[in-house]
């Protein structure tokens, strides 16, 4: 176990540690830095990547069906394309829990299995607190409805300017550092719904600057790899593309075998010119591409899952898991 790690997991599943006066920036930002390490979490990536695929196909399904005027189709393979997305992710993000826990990950049909009973804890949390939120909006749209009032709606909005002011940049502040990336491994370290929603209230109100920092970080941290995965691939790929034209012999532009690893298929205009040779040689460097750029868009991911998982860990320590586990 690094020393990043050094925590006491209570019963349950919620890392903890001794009280201490302060919060710990420095092993806090170091731990969110340490989810570069996930990587080389072979487990974590094999299952975001058939997650992925798994999406993508149903999502090109569903494209087709909807072309071919199939509304219920599409819709039913769209549905499930995000039903593989979600439970995927879920999936991944157990495995990365046990992992930043310090505990021993477990295997991945267990981690499916499990995916499957809990990832509805987080989109009921979610829902929950999507209501408070619509709740509060509607509270500061009545303030707003008491100012145009005559005679007193006036001085009234010299008040509401900052208070809604304030509240709303809260909000939004939460929801972007807190709500949206912590629900996830809240539910991930076995809280029910209702004990999410109560962690997520604690987290807001306690440690909203030290999750909307280490959110910060974590993104920098993120955009890094994406950017150095990017460099890595284009350069790599734009090597390949000029190197295969020149051997293979075939007269076709290099970008033509680079567009797989965009994400992107080619697209050739007038077929009968190009020759059949060169196009199943562009048809396989489509495909190949294709896994290149799946697993280029994984490992980012990857590394923001496993974030998440630090920053909550990190914001949980002390006396509020202790108060939480009474």
């Amino acid at each position: 176990m690094s020393e990043f790690h050094k925590d006491v997991v209570s019963a349950d599943g919620v890392s903890s540690t001794p009280h201490r006066h302060g919060f710990d920036w420095w092993t806090s930002l170091g731990r969110v830095l340490a989810s570069v390490e996930a990587v080389r979490d072979g487990r974590a990536l094999y299952v975001l990547l058939a997650a992925f695929v798994g999406a993508g196909l149903a999502l090109a399904a569903a494209r087709a069906s909807l072309g071919r005027q199939e509304l219920n189709w599409a819709i039913g393979q769209g549905a499930a394309a995000l039903f593989v997305a979600f439970y995927g992710a879920q999936a991944a993000g157990l495995l990365l829990m046990d992992r930043a826990m310090g505990q021993a990950p477990r295997e991945v049909g267990d981690a499916l299995e499990d995916a499957l009973g809990i990832g509805h804890r987080t989109l009921l949390a979610l829902l929950v607190m999507g209501l408070i939120g619509a709740g509060m909006a509607g509270l500061l749209l009545g303030l707003y409805w008491l100012c145009s009032l005559p005679g007193i709606g006036p001085w009234l909005f010299v008040v509401v300017v900052p208070v809604t002011v304030s509240v709303i940049g809260l909000m939004f502040t939460a929801g972007a550092a807190v709500v949206a990336p912590l629900t996830g491994p809240t539910v991930w370290a076995g809280a029910s719904s209702w004990q999410t929603v109560r962690r997520i209230g604690r987290l807001i109100r306690g440690r909203l600057l030290q999750a909307t920092v280490l959110a910060g970080a974590l993104s920098v941290v993120t955009a890094v790899v994406g950017a150095a995965i990017s460099l890595v691939v284009l350069l790599g790929g734009r090597v390949m593309a000029e190197a295969s034209v020149w051997i293979l012999g075939v007269d076709i532009p290099p970008q033509a075998l680079m567009a797989g690893l965009l994400g992107q298929t080619v697209q050739v205009g007038a077929a009968a010119q190009v020759p059949a040779r060169a196009l199943n040689y562009i048809s396989a460097a489509t495909v190949g591409g294709g896994v290149v750029f799946a697993v280029a868009l994984v490992l980012p991911t990857v590394v923001y899952l496993r974030g998440v998982c630090e920053i909550y860990l990190a914001l949980s320590a002390g006396a509020d898991d202790q108060a939480d586990a009474r």
